[in-house]
């Protein structure tokens, strides 16, 4: 065997064994969902339903927990974003604008810009990806829900 084949193994070897210790890392290991606190008064079942397929995986206490979200590194990853979304805007703990992420203008912003969902959301979840006309009716949903206080 060549050198560069012994190295190639080696490195192999070194990668899984390094996977494999990785996996006791608590982080990311959470499945479950905090109870529903409150919902927002949504102005239609249409821009909740547009909500819950682009937005509450990670913006509400509904997460669908994929499996990858049980294998580390990627789990340290779902766990981050949805802490992250959670923290910045929780559909199942709406505090009628308390957060900043909370407010209209700026979840309008982020979606026309296509900041939300992000891109590197859809590979793995396609039925997120909204049309143009569906962002227009999500936020203009939420600016009416907004005012439903």
């Amino acid at each position: 065997m060549s050198k560069a084949s012994q190295y190639f193994l080696k490195s192999v070897m070194y990668g899984l064994i390094v996977c494999a210790l990785i996996q006791v890392v608590p982080y990311g290991r959470t499945y479950t969902n905090p109870p529903i606190v409150r919902e927002p008064s949504w102005d239609s079942p249409e821009t909740r339903a547009i909500a819950r397929r682009a937005c509450f995986d990670c913006h509400s206490n509904e997460t669908i927990w994929p499996w990858y979200s049980r294998i580390a590194p990627v789990s340290w990853l779902v766990r981050y974003d949805v802490d992250e979304g959670r923290k910045e805007l929780n559909f199942s703990d709406w505090q009628n604008g308390a957060r900043e992420g909370e407010r209209p203008d700026k979840i309008g912003r982020e979606i026309s810009k296509g900041k939300m969902p992000p891109f590197q959301y859809f590979p793995t979840h396609p039925e997120a990806r909204l049309s143009e006309a569906e962002k227009r009716r999500l936020i203009d949903g939420l600016n009416a829900t907004a005012l439903r206080r």
